[in-house]
């Protein structure tokens, strides 16, 4: 029931299809400081 690599790489493209090829790195770099944020978050813990 997991997500192989073909179901990953229909994904992808349907994103190039919508989002276009010149915003993927645009879109990559939002997901990636997205979950640099949520780790720093998840180790500060709830004191911080």
């Amino acid at each position: 029931m997991g997500i192989g690599i073909p179901e990953l790489l229909i994904i992808l493209a349907i994103i190039i299809l919508i989002f276009g090829a010149s915003r993927l790195p645009e879109i990559g770099r939002g997901i990636g400081k997205g979950i640099k944020n949520f780790k720093d978050a998840t180790k500060e813990g709830p004191d911080a």
